[in-house]
């Protein structure tokens, strides 16, 4: 599903509504909701929504959910370019959700520890339901301009991993090692949320959704979820799609 929005706040309110619709649901169904949170700035609107405004805020089953990350960059939890501290500023520091429930990346340690250290507690983890994988309630993703998602970037080895959950990946052009969900685990998911906005993003989301399958140069072409897949778009990412594709 493809829903296209006026602009970026628009979207930001739908995605905490569905976000919000989720949860609830999950809870009724298990007691609980699990997310993976996604880093950069898009999120952080929604985030902000969903800690400090009302409907958002008070219809939110803050205690009974748990808060994951899809990937996360090599740095510690008070650095600004973690994915960690964006959320909790945004978010996780203003609502009533218990310490326990907060599952972080412990990048502050080597990728490969971090990554192995992520992937043994989400096994460890009774919240989520397990049967070969993982399978998150709700997994929030981004998009980059040349068509990476989570932390699987073209040309990277965790494109090809089948195996492991959670993996170190050296992404070159960024001359950066990144710690992510592989796409097995995401593909596991009940709900896969993309939010993407922007015109620099338009051409590569025209190369995904309405190219070739080549997700070695598109890597977000790997994710197709068990579940549901929804794709929000302002109108500046959705400026390059075709109308049969947003029909």
């Amino acid at each position: 599903m493809i829903r296209v929005f006026d602009t970026p706040a628009q979207l930001a309110k739908q995605a905490a509504e569905q976000i919000i619709n989720i949860a609830r649901q999950s809870v009724i169904e298990r007691d609980s909701f699990t997310i993976a949170l996604s880093g950069g700035g898009t999120p952080r609107e929604t985030y902000r929504l969903l800690a400090e405004e009302n409907p958002y805020h008070i219809t939110f089953p803050w205690q009974k959910t748990h808060f994951f990350w899809g990937d996360e960059r090599p740095v510690p939890p008070d650095h600004p370019d973690s994915c960690y501290l964006m959320a909790h500023q945004a978010m996780l520091s203003k609502v009533p959700v218990s310490e326990g429930n907060v599952h972080r990346i412990k990048a502050e340690l080597s990728p490969e520890v971090a990554a192995a250290e992520y992937e043994a507690e989400l096994r460890a983890c009774d919240v989520l339901v397990k049967e070969e994988l993982p399978r998150f309630d709700l997994i929030l993703l981004g998009f980059g301009s040349e068509g990476h998602t989570a932390s699987l970037f073209p040309g990277t080895k965790a494109l090809a991993e089948k195996d492991q959950w959670v993996i170190p990946n050296w992404v070159g052009k960024l001359y950066s090692m990144r710690i992510t969900l592989t796409a097995p685990v995401i593909n596991q998911a009940a709900h896969v949320l993309f939010l993407v906005t922007g015109r620099e993003k338009a051409l590569a989301l025209k190369g995904t959704l309405e190219g070739l399958y080549e997700p070695e140069q598109m890597p977000a072409q790997l994710i197709q979820p068990r579940g549901t897949l929804t794709y929000f778009l302002d109108q500046e990412a959705a400026s390059a799609l075709s109308t049969e594709t947003l029909t």
